[in-house]
């Protein structure tokens, strides 16, 4: 059963222009990825695009050529996520299949109402034995007063390879306006075969210590996870220790074969530009192939 269809099936039509703590506008997208023989060497397609409510995609891409990585771009028109939305975004690659999903723009989550009711947005990654799939949205945006979840599930099978990040940036400094009230819980469990390799839950909280503190956040406004599964652990953390730019607001481990780079500071850009030099050192350890810059970056 996806996300959107175990939404409780009794709320009413209309539940999305309610004011109170019962509002709710679901939207929701279901994308399939699979190898397959097409007069030559294999070729990824996208094998189902199932939507209700704000979200699509646009048409696949391939700028490595026909036979590398399929490029889709995630869209949701709204561009940000106010009380009562709660999105579900659900990915399978397939055997063989090689995929990369980003987006067109930074996610925004605004200020919650004067009920206080939260945003949810549950992202739901699989990758099956031989497939490869790269999570590379553009960063999000808190605003301050905002109050949601983020939850990522990140299923393997077998041999599978996955590198993916998340990129936050609170508040809004450069028009003094700090994120200083709300509260946003990022969630992330990722699993191969069943089995637990990384779960982690985080608070965001203004009001608590952990915020300012510095054994906790320190008082950064950008925070950004990298992880990547399927290298060789060695190698894969030397190379990013020797390709970036030795800082304190990096840190790179490697357990149970997961990776993760962590930035902690107050760039945006600097969170991105660190990010995005790292995926394309670790791209070739992990595909065989080098980095390809979606054209949606440029633009």
């Amino acid at each position: 059963m996806t996300a959107f269809e175990s939404l409780d099936a009794t709320a009413s039509m209309d539940s999305g222009h309610r004011f109170d703590e019962k509002r709710r506008w679901a939207a929701s997208l279901a994308l399939a990825f699979e190898a397959r023989q097409e007069s030559g060497p294999l070729v990824t397609r996208l094998t189902r695009a199932r939507h209700q409510g704000p979200l699509r995609v646009q048409r696949p891409f391939y700028p490595e050529g026909q036979a590398d990585a399929c490029h889709v771009y995630l869209l949701h028109p709204p561009g940000g996520l106010v009380s009562g939305d709660e999105l579900s975004i659900e990915a399978t690659v397939g055997n063989g299949a090689h995929a990369l999903l980003t987006t067109p723009a930074a996610a925004k989550l605004y200020k919650a109402d004067s009920h206080g009711v939260a945003w949810a947005q549950h992202t739901r990654l699989r990758v099956d034995d031989g497939g490869i799939l790269e999570w590379l949205p553009q960063e999000t945006l808190c605003f301050d007063g905002s109050r949601g979840e983020q939850r990522t599930t990140i299923d393997l099978a077998g041999s599978a390879r996955c590198l993916g990040w998340e990129i936050m940036a609170l508040g809004r400094p450069a028009s003094r306006l700090p994120f200083a009230s709300g509260r946003v819980e990022q969630r992330f469990c990722l699993t191969r075969n069943g089995r637990p390799l990384w779960l982690e839950r985080q608070p965001l909280d203004p009001q608590h210590p952990r915020f300012q503190g510095r054994w906790g956040q320190g008082g950064a406004t950008v925070q950004a996870t990298l992880w990547a599964v399927g290298l060789e652990d060695d190698q894969a953390v030397a190379a990013l220790r020797e390709a970036l730019p030795a800082a304190p607001y990096w840190a790179v481990t490697q357990r149970h074969g997961v990776l993760l780079l962590r930035y902690l500071g107050q760039e945006r850009n600097q969170a991105w530009d660190l990010c995005q030099h790292a995926w394309e050192v670790l791209r070739p350890l992990l595909t065989g192939r080098q980095a390809c810059v979606p054209r949606i970056w440029l633009t």
